[in-house]
């Protein structure tokens, strides 16, 4: 007789983080303007806060699918066990804002590594409201961990007399 290894939620959740921000960033796309673009075809250099990481157009493409699949698996097994309600509820409020702070990342990597001729306001931008909003973000969830943690149901066995 085999036994089936359901995932468990540690690693779903995992799944689920790591390829939230690739995820983001592939659905984003390049943010470099038709301006820029249309002056790097001409010969000019282009400006970056950030030089990007690129695999090239099939592998970028191959990384984002697949960054995309995982999103899209591990929200469908943690909504399917939290409907069952093998899965507390309370998690949630741990996994949505980190979910969001990944989504962020994401965004930010794409404004960092756009393109440009000159400053790249944008990436300054970014750093002034998206460092507080990613601190908040991280801030909530580690509150809700720890409330969980503390609100945990005691596993001790009750002893009548």
């Amino acid at each position: 007789m085999t036994t089936q290894h359901r995932p468990t939620f540690p690693i779903t959740a995992l799944i689920l983080l790591l390829c939230t921000p690739v995820a983001a960033w592939w659905l984003i796309g390049d943010l470099t303007g038709d301006e820029a673009r249309r002056l790097a075809a001409e010969g000019v250099e282009l400006d970056y806060a950030i030089r990007p990481v690129s695999l090239g157009p099939a592998g970028d493409r191959i990384v984002g699918v697949l960054a995309c699949v995982g999103v899209v698996l591990a929200l469908a097994w943690l909504l399917r066990v939290t409907a069952r309600r093998s899965l507390d509820r309370r998690w949630w409020w741990v996994l949505a804002p980190l979910v969001a702070a990944g989504a962020l990342l994401g965004l930010a990597w794409r404004v960092l590594t756009a393109g440009g001729i000159g400053a790249n306001i944008g990436a300054g931008l970014m750093l002034i409201v998206g460092g507080p909003a990613l601190a908040v973000l991280l801030i909530v969830a580690a509150v809700a961990a720890l409330r969980m943690r503390r609100h945990r149901p005691s596993r001790a066995p009750q002893h009548s007399e």
